[in-house]
């Protein structure tokens, strides 16, 4: 599968938080990656429905898939509320959905892709059931609340596993997304194991280099590794 990138404006200059992200969209980026905190789940809070209600006639203009990425408790309460707001593709953690099949479910009767996310500590095994009725699987590579964070290199057995899972289950047309410590010194270990969905976030926004250069630098050290 093509890698896609999906920069993640958690670290970006909120001021300018509609240029910055046309910007990368110029620069080709495939997806935007809206990284959703309640506090509680999370030690951090950040962007809710109304960010993605006023992002979405940006990323739309351009053709590139919105992402909310629902780091939360209870995320079936909102859920209807990102849908609306114009959010493409919910994604929900393993962690905090005791009836999951039931929360992808509900993103998939919104008309929306449905995702997966595991936490660094929780096991593949607790997707055995759910992994067939998914359109994208989220490893994150970093424990989340927080950007600017170091890729955890126990990552890269992880993500080989899952995308000999997915092969072995005919699945590969499922997304293999990882998000954190994601830059161009760690791109190309995980699309060798097998992703190919890239969150990056300050390795796109938080640097002296423009956005624009830094999401084309990424795609470069990428290109040519196949998973």
């Amino acid at each position: 599968m093509p890698v896609e990138i999906a920069p993640s404006f958690l670290t970006a200059d909120l001021t300018r938080l509609g240029e910055q992200i046309d910007k990368v969209l110029q620069a080709g980026a495939e997806r935007i990656h809206v990284d959703v905190m309640d506090g509680r789940f999370v030690p951090n809070m950040t962007f809710g429905p109304l960010i993605v209600r006023a992002i979405k006639p940006i990323v739309e203009k351009s053709g590139a898939l919105l992402e909310a990425h629902l780091m939360i408790e209870e995320p079936e309460s909102l859920i209807p509320e990102f849908s609306a707001a114009g959010a493409d593709l919910i994604t929900v953690h393993v962690e905090t959905c005791p009836h999951l099949n039931r929360t992808i479910q509900q993103i998939k009767d919104l008309g929306l892709k449905a995702g997966v996310t595991l936490n660094p500590s929780t096991p593949l095994k607790s997707l055995e059931e759910i992994i067939g009725g998914v359109d994208l699987v989220l490893v994150m590579t970093v424990n989340p609340g927080f950007g600017g964070q170091t890729y955890l290199p126990s990552s890269t057995s992880k993500i080989s596993k899952l995308h000999r899972m997915l092969v072995e289950n005919g699945l590969e047309y499922i997304d293999l997304e990882v998000d954190g410590g994601i830059n161009v010194s760690t791109v190309a270990e995980v699309v060798s194991a097998g992703a190919n969905v890239l969150v990056a976030g300050s390795s796109i926004f938080n640097s002296e280099s423009s956005p624009a250069k830094n999401l084309t630098d990424l795609r470069a050290a990428a290109g040519g590794v196949s998973g």
